[in-house]
């Protein structure tokens, strides 16, 4: 079978990690951080990328891939130039950052009354890469996705659903479930979805750091890019 562009991309982002990345994780619970992202307790608030507090904000939910992991700034990570991205458009939004490294779709969950606190118009979920490296069940991916996204529309919120590839080291029949997750989630609950949100970055040397999955500031403008073309009807739909 031919495999598609996103497959690709994402075996040549996890092929030479997943490994280690597994072998190093107790598998049980699904708590305990890879090695290659370091877990980070979450904070009493989300991470603004600006000082305002009193505008319309989209939110990040996600893990060290929107955290910024190993950038010299989060204002290099795709939240902040999401935020760019609006006021060029004229759109006086606040994005928060609600990355925290090592986070399953599990910690995403647990944490999410906080990360809508405030006047939240959109939440972007960014959830999976640390299941996926973990081997957690795809029924569990998408169980705790469907409550994240149900209990954001319960709130009057709009959201995003960005996708995710799974290593290559469960085969086939785990990566073919995986992906299934995000398309049904997205077609049961009537959200857009972008099916692979490092389509373009994954596996791409120049746009990655040394470790090979964290994307540089340069990778990070790639997934601005991407997500922005299904954010902007969102946000143009939220506010009109």
């Amino acid at each position: 079978m031919e495999m598609t562009s996103a497959w690709r991309a994402a075996r040549l982002l996890f092929l030479s990690l997943a490994c280690a990345v597994i072998a190093g994780c107790s598998g049980s619970s699904g708590e305990t951080s890879a090695p290659a992202e370091t877990a980070s307790p979450p904070a009493a608030a989300p991470e603004s990328s600006s000082s305002h507090s009193n505008r319309p904000r989209v939110v990040c939910l996600g893990d060290s891939l929107t955290a910024g992991l190993g950038l010299s700034s989060t204002d290099q990570a795709y939240p902040a130039l999401l935020e760019h991205r609006l006021k060029r458009a004229g759109f006086d939004y606040e994005v928060i950052n609600a990355g925290v490294s090592g986070d399953t779709s599990a910690g995403g969950l647990r944490r999410l009354d906080w990360s809508l606190q405030g006047d939240v118009r959109v939440l972007i979920v960014a959830l999976g890469a640390n299941d996926g490296l973990r081997g957690l069940p795809p029924s569990e991916l998408r169980s705790n996705l469907e409550a994240i996204v149900a209990a954001a529309q319960k709130r009057n919120v709009r959201v995003l659903v960005l996708g995710m590839e799974a290593p290559p080291n469960f085969g086939a029949v785990y990566i073919k479930e995986f992906r299934a997750v995000y398309t049904q989630v997205a077609a049961d609950l009537d959200v857009p979805l972008v099916p692979f949100f490092l389509e373009g970055v994954a596996g791409v040397g120049r746009l990655n750091q040394a470790d090979g999955i964290h994307p540089t500031a340069e990778g990070q403008q790639r997934i601005a890019d991407t997500i922005w073309r299904s954010l902007e009807p969102l946000v143009r739909a939220r506010t009109s």
